[in-house]
């Protein structure tokens, strides 16, 4: 099942007051799901929940700079081949 990102706040708050087993009977969901939404907020404090087909950002600045570097690597990688074709193309109907 899946929870949003509010209700998994808010059962991790409710967690911290009255206790996992507590919360997990009065919410109805398993004790290892909170146990983990509580280990995912001790881990990434500021963005602990990302939504489907997003990453989470390190909060290391060399990681994020990485992932910057990577990013545009590929990007650049990308224009370079179509750049490539397009000489190919032009070369071609030069010939004729």
């Amino acid at each position: 099942m899946q929870y949003d990102k509010n209700f998994k706040e808010e059962a991790v708050k409710l967690s911290d007051e009255i206790g996992i087993k507590a919360t997990a009977a009065q919410l109805g969901i398993p004790y290892y799901t909170i146990s983990g939404w509580r280990n995912t907020c001790k881990k990434y404090e500021s963005n602990p929940y990302v939504g489907s087909g997003y990453k989470r950002m390190s909060s290391d600045v060399n990681e994020q700079r990485i992932f910057e570097l990577e990013k545009e690597n590929t990007e650049l990688k990308h224009s370079n081949e179509i750049f490539q074709e397009a000489l190919g193309f032009f070369a071609v109907r030069r010939k004729k």
